[in-house]
């Protein structure tokens, strides 16, 4: 049986209030609950930038990777070119020259060449401009890793990096990557490519004349032209062909095959 509501003159019921109180506790609730996701997502995040090098390195062991450029540009919809070689078919001459030209204690160091960094600081410290101390294995970190601006950012989150990558891996598969990855020109990614490209020919058989204006032409891929070389671009290429000759054994590391 129903019972009858009383009429209590239009006062509240002691529970009645109650509830109204209780009410905005629980709706914080959620606020709460909001504030831990987004706190585990970014903690997530951070975690997977962490380990994303190292797991994706281990890959690198194995497989053929892309640089982050060669994905900026596929993502955009622009031309790529790349077709992947092993190091025993990429000329001996373009790793003599390009070592030359960019790294040449790349043999030595644990990836970073740290005499020159401290180089480029006194010289920051001076008022002067820093210039060079970018090892293969910062240059192949920043190509897989980073992005390309150039920034102290971006030069600090380097080092680690390229001591990780040193360290999981032999210099010769850090050169195979790098010389596989290397811009060469608008949309021209890697050896290969860039034999063809310039030279219309495979890159086992680049001449060291060739490697040389291949390897002096990297710092600036997208306004020099190693087959029509400009004046001053000859003079860097002919200028490493000379110093090649006059480098003794810095490239054991990777050219220990006859």
């Amino acid at each position: 049986m129903l019972e009858p509501v009383a009429d209590n003159g239009g006062q509240r019921h002691p529970d009645d209030t109650n509830a109204e109180e209780v009410a905005p506790v629980t709706a914080r609730r959620p606020r709460r609950g909001l504030g831990r996701r987004i706190a585990r997502a970014v903690m997530i995040t951070l975690l997977a930038l962490v380990l994303a090098p190292p797991v994706l390195t281990v890959l690198y062991m194995l497989i053929p990777p892309v640089s982050t450029l060669m994905l900026g540009r596929t993502v955009q919809g622009l031309w790529v070119d790349r077709q992947w070689r092993t190091l025993d078919e990429i000329s001996p001459n373009l790793v003599r020259a390009v070592i030359t030209s960019e790294d040449s204690g790349f043999c030595s160091h644990n990836g970073v060449d740290w005499e020159a960094l401290e180089g480029q600081i006194e010289r920051l410290n001076a008022g002067k401009e820093a210039r060079g101390a970018s090892t293969i294995t910062m240059q192949l970190a920043k190509n897989l890793f980073l992005w390309g601006d150039r920034s102290f950012v971006r030069k600090g989150m380097e080092l680690p990096l390229a001591l990780m990558l040193d360290a999981m891996l032999s210099k010769r598969r850090i050169m195979e990557l790098y010389l596989n990855i290397a811009e060469w020109g608008e949309g021209i990614f890697g050896a290969e490519a860039a034999a063809q490209a310039w030279f219309g020919k495979p890159a086992a058989a680049l001449t060291t004349a060739e490697a040389a204006r291949l390897a002096t032409a990297l710092p600036n891929p997208i306004l020099r032209n190693p087959a029509k070389p400009g004046r001053g671009h000859a003079r860097l290429a002919s200028t490493n062909q000379s110093r090649v000759t006059q480098a003794g054994d810095i490239f054991s590391c990777v050219l220990t095959r006859p």
